[in-house]
């Protein structure tokens, strides 16, 4: 059975337990930092252990797929426990793989992460749009049909972004515009949300560009990059109420204590919401 589309279930789930994302990095200091040796016992108990604190009670939980994929099969194994337990307990997984290529290849990163019968089949997945737009069809449409939702890379929070995302296209537009407007023709007609959303970094100022593509805006960035949740309406204008905004470190460096993971969660969710309704 299809499920509802993904901007209807991820607004109903920041409408009830607030508009925050939090990442699953294991980095391999931060499971030094968690008394964790970098190993394959050490990521499985960092992942159990953030799965088990946060799942039930945030919006999205956001696993990096690389720190996984660097302890070859037994991390993707430890992965997909994580995406199946964090799902069973309520919380929305984007799966942050920054996909793009071609054709079949695009085709089957979309089966991996969007198809329902795949073992990393994920609520969403992010992906990068700068091989044309056009060439993330198959994943799109892959979403579409499972009621999943896909996050383009549109204006990243890291300074080297620059030189690709604010380039000028002919047309007068920044390639991110390009992207974004792209974004906005999939998404029309969506309501409470479109399925597609923007990746934009919190870091950034005032964007600069028309973030209103009727679809989530996520926002990494806060925490120990440096922004705030005060900085998000400056950033984002209008479409504030659209943001997800996305710690990792900053909730993390907490653990491994259950209760602290869960009380810094919180914190940043109050945060943000008095952030986005007081804009």
């Amino acid at each position: 059975m299809t499920l509802e589309p993904f901007g209807a279930r991820l607004r109903h789930a920041m409408d009830t337990r607030g508009p925050l994302c939090v990442g699953i990095d294991p980095h391999a200091s931060l499971l030094t930092a968690w008394g964790l040796n970098d190993d394959i016992a050490g990521l499985e108990r960092f992942t159990r252990t953030t799965v088990e604190a946060l799942a039930d009670r945030v919006a999205v939980l956001k696993p990096q797929s690389a720190f996984f994929e660097r302890f070859g099969s037994r991390g993707i194994a430890v992965l997909e426990k994580a995406v199946e337990e964090a799902r069973a307990a309520g919380a929305l997984v984007l799966m942050d793989a920054k996909r793009g290529d071609i054709g079949s290849t695009m085709g089957a990163y979309a089966a991996t992460f969007l198809d329902k019968d795949s073992p990393l089949f994920s609520d969403a997945v992010t992906l990068s749009p700068y091989l044309g737009f056009g060439s993330l069809r198959p994943a799109l449409d892959a979403a579409a049909l499972s009621g999943a939702g896909v996050f383009v890379l549109a204006l990243t929070s890291n300074p080297e972004g620059a030189e690709v995302q604010r380039s000028t296209a002919a047309d007068g537009r920044s390639l991110a515009q390009v992207m974004l407007d792209h974004m906005t023709v999939e998404n029309a007609g969506a309501r409470p949300l479109g399925s597609v959303g923007a990746v934009v970094g919190a870091t950034l100022g005032d964007a600069g560009v028309n973030l209103d593509i009727n679809g989530p805006l996520l926002a990494p960035g806060i925490g120990a990059q440096g922004a705030t949740p005060a900085d998000l309406p400056g950033v984002f204008g209008a479409a504030v109420g659209n943001v997800v905004p996305s710690v990792s470190r900053g909730v993390l460096r907490h653990g491994p204590d259950v209760a602290a993971l869960r009380e810094s969660a919180a914190r940043f969710a109050d945060e943000v919401r008095s952030a986005v309704s007081g804009a």
